[in-house]
């Protein structure tokens, strides 16, 4: 029998077991799909819980930057720097990009110069920020806060960017979201051959790897594309992909579930809802199997009631969808295997 998690209590509120994966799951699925508002409401109920998880606290600062709420991205930056949560240089990077967009050209100044007197800047990064307090400088003297700041602002994002790219696998996991993050409203056909050799390297973290393929088909890229994915090898046309929520697979494995547990235990449908997304999110767009969907409905049956801390019973769970045991077992393993690096401990 597995020992059931303890009850969080949090200011007389109660969380239960999993609450935080749950609110972090779909914190990073509304940023993913540009939901900002959403993203911000389940990571800022997530922060509450877990404070230091840097995984939340990113995703808040991406959340906030794209939100335009440039103010909540800069105090909670400064909290991060403070605290040393992150690479250092690149946190101050991420900082002086949100002083740009307020427009606090001074404090720039004075953080770059800091930098310089402390020998803190990477000789690979000195040019990047001697340009960053050349153009910083010059906005100061001249106090210029209009649309003509734009196209440098966009060309020093953009020189960020191709930099980061470049070197796309190297970073962590927290570094990669902020990149793809940054590319995800311009053109990236200038980004085509990094993003293909991120998709075919064994290396590329799966969540990543479904950002930038979505990305692909959303700009209609229409060219041969290799994707690894545990274990896996495919060659795809990204426009002619189903979306990631539109895989057949997993369509019928939901339809399948809500026939039976859609008026008999809705709160169980619900969970496998989510845990079946989730999976699906990480695996796209390979189709795993075993492919019949009842194996599946019946593996997240069991699953996700052992999650609740219930006494799943194999018997019933068998005969009602008429799936084998060791087949079951089989899907069990692997979802047990994917949810263990949907979102690692970073």
């Amino acid at each position: 029998m597995r020992k059931r998690k303890r009850i969080k209590r949090k200011n007389n509120v109660l969380f239960f077991p999993g609450a935080e994966k749950k609110l972090i799951d779909k914190g990073m699925e509304k940023l993913q799909n540009k939901n900002y508002s959403e993203a911000i409401r389940y990571l800022e109920e997530a922060n509450v819980l877990d404070p230091n998880n840097e995984q939340v606290l990113f995703g808040l600062v991406f959340s906030y930057i794209e939100a335009g709420s440039f103010e909540k991205a800069k105090a909670l930056t400064t909290e991060m720097l403070q605290k040393g949560i992150g690479d250092y240089i690149y946190m101050v990077e991420l900082y002086l990009t949100i002083l740009v967009h307020l427009h606090e050209y001074e404090e720039i100044i004075t953080t770059i110069e800091a930098l310089y007197e402390e020998n803190a800047i990477p000789f690979e990064r000195y040019d990047h920020f001697k340009t960053m307090l050349h153009y910083s400088r010059k906005m100061a003297e001249n106090h210029i806060e209009s649309e003509n700041t734009k196209p440098v602002v966009e060309k020093m994002e953009l020189e960020m960017t191709e930099l980061d790219l470049h070197k796309l696998s190297q970073k962590n996991l927290n570094e990669q979201m902020a990149i793809v993050t940054n590319i995800t409203n311009k053109n990236i056909r200038p980004y085509l051959n990094e993003i293909e050799a991120y998709l075919a390297d064994d290396n590329g973290h799966p969540f990543i790897k479904t950002i930038l393929l979505s990305l692909l088909k959303e700009q209609e890229v229409d060219r041969k594309i290799i994707v690894r994915k545990f274990n896996m090898e495919i060659e795809v046309i990204p426009h002619e992909l189903p979306g990631v929520k539109e895989q057949p697979q997993m369509l019928g494995i939901k339809s399948l579930s809500e026939s039976y547990l859609e008026n008999e235990n809705p709160t169980l449908l619900m969970n496998i809802t989510e845990m079946l997304e989730r999976i699906f999110y990480m695996s796209y767009p390979f189709e795993l199997h075993p492919t019949p969907p009842h194996i599946w409905a019946a593996a997240l049956h069991y699953i996700v009631q052992q999650y609740l801390g219930l006494e799943p019973m194999i018997g019933k769970i068998v005969d009602r969808y008429l799936a084998a045991p060791d087949e079951i077992a089989q899907v069990i393993e692997q979802i047990e295997e994917i949810e263990k690096i949907s979102y690692p401990n970073l």
